[in-house]
């Protein structure tokens, strides 16, 4: 997995972890987590700067898919 699908992987979770937590456990507050996430994806999407995709930079995740071309040209 690149970084780019590991953010999302991420995002969508805590999304709908905390949705799930707010309609299960019926308190509102787990909606903070859905608000902070969409922030943070609002801020990165205007800085093209992103805390996640940092740290799993250092981690070793690499930017890109590994290419699938095959040697020799076919």
């Amino acid at each position: 997995m690149t970084v780019n699908r590991l953010v999302h992987v991420f995002a969508g979770t805590f999304i709908l972890a905390s949705l799930a937590l707010a309609h299960f456990l019926h308190n509102l507050n787990w909606l903070w987590v859905t608000v902070f996430v969409g922030a943070n994806l609002f801020q990165s999407g205007l800085t093209d700067w992103c805390l996640l995709a940092s740290i799993l930079r250092k981690l070793g995740v690499p930017d890109q898919a590994p290419s699938c071309a095959v040697p020799g040209g076919r």
